[in-house]
């Protein structure tokens, strides 16, 4: 039997392997995540039917102990850290990871916008509605566990059609007082130090970090300055009773080296046309934690949380073709443009668990409510100054400056019935109001300031859903769907020109996810989860190019609005093999584990008219064609990481392999890279990345590794703006050594 299954496994390698090698070049978009092998731990864990008032039994999920993986924490590569979770593609901008950009199911991983991000359970996105990106995250070094629930999490957690990201951080639970420090040292001049205390001394519980990290960056023009700190309080009333409070502060500088046409990418990845590109964020989050427990039947959680954060840009923002020099007129460079957002949020959340008895039938009810309100002052297109350094003084007054507002009320109701000790059904329900609205200056035309005024837009959403559960001994089937939609982006309100016109019955993006899969662990040696999945996106926004008055004579405009639908389905697979246990010689030669995590995905637009006008006036023709058929830009076509790790003693060691396909990057499916850089296929890579540890002395460690073993030249994504606009190259071969401490 133990053979048998160390040849499934070898089997659905080889599989997932050939697949990519008989995709024809059109359809071969894959985007892989890396395979990281850590043996002797099982590694995704995932939740029992209730944890922490969430009710999880029928959801997919996963929860990735980073204590247990090898992986270069320090710089946050989430291509090593996600490779356990099948589905998830990763956009990497630089190698700082100060931003961590992932999408599930081939939705766009653009600062994680697509999913509901959350630190210790509460937001810590820039507006979850309105302006959804993760300009913050924690540093993995801080990070105890990350919980990934998938669309099914939209019933308890939020409408969002990639599910809910939680970053766990670290508490000590046991000591009086400890102290932990990892300092790392890297190419290109990085230096990290992560310091932490803690402890628990009768009802009282605190913990602190700082995380500093610099580095001058692999490519030219290219670095970072980056601070983390942190510090959390608690204080037990009594055992079911206890209160916390946290704060995180966040400040970076991040130099940006700008995009590349493929050409320039072709000659040298690591050249750099833009000296004068810079990034900061400074970030703020707070956040009052109360737990109780009302009775042996009934616990509660609240949670007050806020946000006050910074988006500040300066740059020459022009696409790589165009250089960045000296004008002979004025002997001077260009002026760059300055954009800046502030952001002030604030929330409450509380859920519940109560649990009764219908007949003999056991329930789980979950339930909870949630306030929320955001502000965002956006200031765009000021006129900043000649220099290079990170000055965002400009001349004259923002051409944009606009304030949103978003206001939401939230209740949601799940019920676990447990029909018998295996099969369980839960049923849901999740009510959203929300309102947003918009005021201000949106341009300048001919000296004059053009207002913008959108009135309110309020809206009433019931979503539903329904899982299911059968438990065998030590596996599960699950079911579920669900129902999910995303409100409409300030982005969305406000026309990118003054002459477009915003369709004022935009409707939000709607549709829903489905799972169905079979999951588990067997033995000691083996840990499984495979599923199909379907999605459904649709109300996707588009422009309508429209005549003037209805008149060609007077030329056209674009018109924002609901034009089409895209279906994204697949199936995802994980699979880790203890091999030393499967045959019962772990005694002797350690832990030997491989992994494998892939997923095929299938994401296409099912209906998506496009308009373009050609000819002059007053003989303007608009002429339409529709992209259904056509894949979905940013959506790989199949996803696979592959990896062994081996832990004997003390030591450990891993090495994982990331396979990542052709990639279309606008829904036209172009191919042929612009001139520009901004649009056409992106090549497949393969990446191959290695980490291992030494524990020495109880209290200490030595770790070491290598990404891009290989230095393959590659690139996961191309941008319209910043951080390019262009192809962005992924990082070439880096290594790191770290040395830290526990007491």
């Amino acid at each position: 039997m133990r053979i048998i299954y160390g040849l499934i496994f070898f089997g659905f390698s080889c599989i997932s392997y050939s697949q990519e090698i008989k995709q024809d070049e059109k359809d071969s978009i894959i985007s892989l995540s890396p395979v990281t092998v850590t043996g002797l731990k099982v590694s995704p864990e995932r939740r029992t039917e209730i944890t922490q008032n969430v009710i999880y039994s029928g959801k997919k999920n996963e929860i990735l102990n980073l204590s247990k993986m090898n992986a270069n924490l320090t710089t946050n590569n989430a291509r090593e850290v996600f490779s356990r979770i099948p589905g998830v593609s990763v956009w990497e901008n630089d190698g700082s990871g100060i931003q961590i950009n992932v999408g599930f199911r081939g939705l766009s991983p653009n600062r994680s916008w697509e999913v509901n991000t959350r630190q210790n359970g509460y937001d810590i996105s820039s507006d979850v509605f309105g302006y959804p990106e993760a300009y913050y995250n924690p540093p993995l070094e801080a990070v105890e566990n990350i919980e990934l629930i998938r669309g099914g999490s939209a019933l308890q957690f939020g409408p969002q059609f990639g599910g809910m990201l939680n970053y766990v951080l670290k508490r000590e639970k046991n000591k009086k007082f400890s102290f932990e420090t990892q300092n790392t040292a890297g190419s290109y001049n990085l230096m990290s130090s992560y310091n932490a205390i803690g402890g628990k001394t009768g009802k009282f519980s605190y913990y602190a970090y700082n995380h500093s990290r610099s580095a001058d960056g692999w490519r030219e023009n290219s670095g970072y300055k980056v601070r983390n700190s942190h510090i959390f309080l608690e204080y037990e009333f009594t055992e079911n009773t206890k209160i916390s409070a946290e704060y995180t502060n966040m400040d970076y500088e991040l130099k940006q080296p700008g995009g590349l046409t493929d050409q320039q990418f072709k000659e040298n990845a690591r050249q750099s046309f833009r000296d004068r590109n810079w990034f900061g964020t400074p970030w703020n989050l707070f956040s009052i934690n109360f737990d109780t427990k009302f009775s042996e039947k009934w616990t509660s959680n609240t949670k007050l949380f806020g946000l006050m954060g910074e988006r500040n840009s300066v740059g020459f923002t022009a696409t790589p073709n165009v250089l960045d020099a000296v004008n002979t007129t004025t002997n001077q460079l260009a002026n760059r443009r300055v954009d800046r957002d502030s952001y002030k949020n604030y929330g409450l959340e509380n859920r519940n668990v109560y649990r009764f008895k219908i007949g003999k039938v056991n329930n789980n009810l979950a339930f909870g409510v949630r306030a929320y309100k955001a502000n965002m002052n956006r200031l765009q297109n000021g006129t900043g100054t000649t220099a290079a350094d990170f000055d965002l003084s400009i001349q004259g007054k923002y051409v944009t400056d606009v304030d949103f507002y978003t206001n939401n009320m939230a209740v949601f109701v799940e019920n676990q019935f447990k029909i018998t000790d295996k099969f369980s059904v839960t049923p849901g329900v999740r009510y959203e109001y929300i309102s947003t609205e918009g005021s201000g200056r949106l341009g300048i035309a001919n000296g004059n300031d053009v207002t913008f005024n959108r009135n309110e837009i309020v809206r009433t959403k019931p979503l539903f859903g329904v899982g299911l559960e059968y438990k065998f001994n030590t596996t599960n089937i699950y079911a579920n769907a669900t129902q999910a939609y995303r409100p409409v982006l300030f982005s969305d309100i406000t026309p990118p020109a003054v002459t477009d016109v915003i369709d004022p019955n935009l409707k939000d993006a709607s549709g829903f996810n489905a799972d169905l899969g079979y999951r588990g662990t067997v033995k000691n040696y083996l840990n499984f989860d495979f599923s199909l999945f379907y999605m459904s996106y649709n109300n996707r926004i588009g422009g309508v190019r429209r005549f003037i008055n209805d008149d060609p004579s007077l030329g056209t405009y674009l018109y924002r609005t609901n034009l089409g639908e895209t279906v994204t389905k697949g199936i995802e697979g994980f699979l880790g093999l203890n091999v030393t246990k499967l045959f019962k010689v772990e005694k002797t030669y350690g832990n030997l584990e491989l992994f494998s995590s892939v997923s095929f995905i299938d994401a296409r637009y099912t209906d998506f008219s496009v308009f373009s006008a050609s000819g002059t006036a007053p003989n303007v023709v608009i002429s339409e064609t529709n992209l259904k058929g056509n894949r979905v830009e940013n959506a790989p076509r199949y996803i696979h990481n592959f990896g062994l790790s081996w832990n004997k003693n003390r030591f450990s060691s891993s090495i994982q392999y990331r396979m990542n396909g052709k990639v279309f990057t606008d829904s036209n499916n172009t191919l042929v890279p612009s001139a520009n850089g901004v649009t056409g296929l992106l090549d497949k890579y393969h990446v191959l990345d290695f980490s291992s540890e030494l524990k020495f002395y109880n209290n200490y460690n030595l770790r070491f590794g290598i990404n891009n073993l290989t230095n393959e030249m590659y690139a996961t994504r191309r941008a319209g703006g910043y951080p390019g606009p262009g192809i962005l190259p992924g990082e070439g071969r880096t290594f790191f050594v770290s040395v830290g401490a526990k007491f």
